[in-house]
């Protein structure tokens, strides 16, 4: 996991607020909250839309659209962007290529019980699987 690419799919320190070196960092980022300005940084880095991110995320579009750009979302949420944005991180790496990942994710998977790698996004559980097959892929093993 590259925590260079994890901040710059969030906007860099901008609009986090703060660099990010370590896992450490991301800990406390999620401890202190993302600014909504770099979830909607992270939406359109990743092409994905804000109905389908709100749905991951198990908050309204609309509670989203309330807050200013600078306010700072709450923990839960602030730790599944942070996730997010691992995940796409690491499937940029694998795949060579955020295109060719965006493709990946949006798939069916039979591995991932023939669900969209990005349905499970939506719990760390899932999350992890995602994480786990990326692994695979990347060794060469194929379910």
């Amino acid at each position: 996991m590259s925590t260079e690419m994890i901040e710059r799919l969030l906007g860099g320190t901008e609009l986090i607020g703060r660099q990010i070196h370590s896992d450490m960092d991301l800990y406390e980022l999620g401890k202190i909250g993302i600014p909504k300005r770099s979830l909607l940084y992270l939406v359109g880095s990743i092409n994905v839309p804000m109905r389908v991110i709100s749905q991951i995320l198990h908050v309204t579009e609309r509670t989203i659209q309330r807050k200013k750009d600078q306010d700072r979302l709450n923990e839960a949420v602030s730790e599944q962007i942070i996730q997010i944005a691992e995940v796409y991180s690491r499937g940029s790496e694998v795949f060579d290529s955020a295109e060719d990942f965006q493709s990946w994710v949006n798939t069916g998977n039979r591995a991932l019980g023939n669900r969209k790698p990005i349905e499970l996004l939506s719990s760390r559980y899932g999350a992890q699987m995602v994480l786990d097959e990326l692994g695979r892929i990347e060794h060469g093993i194929f379910a």
